[in-house]
């Protein structure tokens, strides 16, 4: 049993909606009780051992591994992003788009080279993120600061709002598919396979890099990487950049967040619309290359159904909610300056 609209702080599905621009009746808000931290202290424990060995990763990829294995550590990454942002996130946590079993099973092996948990967990996390986002039912609520919101939040355990309202989250479509309850059962050792033996060996049979750089720079400074990009978008967009979709929330756009990982810091769009495959306004671009991913993989049929808004709901839904730094809401707006329109691309166009 889903819990009940009114228990919302935000939109997760087009369901959820109960105003005609997509959004809910009642204001958003920000809350953090004074509940006490209880410490995980396992958690406590290993996250400053991944910061300090994947520091000494980033120095040795600087100035010791060699140009192989450093293109090979980006190329983990971006994979491991995408298993983040087109996988977990869009597909699995939003259901904005289907894909078929081949991609399905690219996006959990990328998603798995990410270690932030199983799929599983990550989408109930997510969801309760969206579902009462910036209240103690979030399990990165941003109102607690910004160390809380980017990584505090593994070293402690779940607030007992969070215990509670995830109960009722709706979770079937999640728990009941076979690829992702495998992916749960052997979580532990797919996570190592995959994130620590192989990124270690592939460097070392195949251009005969140490073992130590291998080690330090494909497995744990790319890990430390990957999250880090992950975490600020639950940390710095919520709390600097523009909110031209809805002033109401914290999510903020920050395009060089969006740059930096892969389409994710159009966040105000996102937290407004969160079905949307594109997770911003903005379609396939350098700026969004999770959405190029998907475009890329629609076109051989293999992505399908994608779920995105009308340039008349988003118009809507920023003259009603927006901070007004929203110049433009959309092609054909009337303060589009006629040499954007003579400059722009149309694809087999048709006569207006």
């Amino acid at each position: 049993m889903a819990p009940e609209a009114t228990d919302a702080n935000g939109v997760l599905f087009e369901s959820d909606t109960a105003t005609p621009d997509l959004g809910l009746k009642k204001t958003s808000v920000q809350i953090a009780d004074d509940t006490p931290w209880a410490y995980d202290w396992q958690h406590v424990i290993q996250v400053p051992f991944l910061y300090v060995f994947g520091l000494y990763g980033g120095y040795l990829f600087l100035v010791a591994a060699k140009w192989q294995t450093g293109l090979f550590t980006c190329l983990l990454h971006l994979m491991g992003s995408l298993g983040v942002t087109a996988g977990a996130h869009r597909l699995w946590a939003h259901k904005a788009y289907k894909a078929n079993l081949p991609l399905k099973l690219i996006l959990l092996l990328f998603q798995t080279l990410s270690m932030q948990y199983s799929v599983i967990n990550w989408v109930r996390d997510h969801r309760m993120h969206h579902k009462y986002v910036d209240t103690d039912a979030d399990p990165h609520n941003a109102t607690r600061g910004l160390f809380f919101s980017h990584v505090g939040w593994l070293m402690v355990q779940k607030h007992p709002e969070y215990e509670r309202k995830s109960k009722l989250l709706a979770m079937n479509d999640i728990e009941g598919d076979p690829m992702l309850r495998f992916q749960q059962k052997y979580y532990i050792t797919l996570l190592l396979l995959v994130n620590f033996v192989l990124p270690t060996l592939i460097p070392v049979y195949m251009w005969n890099e140490s073992s130590i750089n291998a080690f330090f720079v494909a497995a744990v400074f790319r890990l430390l990487v990957t999250y880090n990009m992950t975490a600020l978008v639950n940390s710095a967009a919520h709390k600097w950049g523009h909110k031209p979709y809805d002033k109401n929330m914290l999510a903020s756009e920050n395009s060089l967040l969006s740059l930096a990982f892969v389409g994710e810091g159009f966040h105000n769009y996102h937290h407004t619309f969160p079905w949307d495959y594109k997770a911003a306004e903005l379609g396939s671009s350098i700026y969004n290359l999770s959405t190029m991913f998907i475009d890329f993989f629609a076109k051989i049929g293999w992505a399908y159904d994608m779920k995105t808004v009308s340039d008349e709901l988003i118009q809507k839904r920023v003259e009603r909610t927006g901070d007004g730094s929203h110049n433009l809401w959309g092609w054909g707006d009337k303060d589009q300056s006629k040499e954007e329109v003579d400059a722009a691309i149309r694809i087999h166009p048709k006569d207006d």
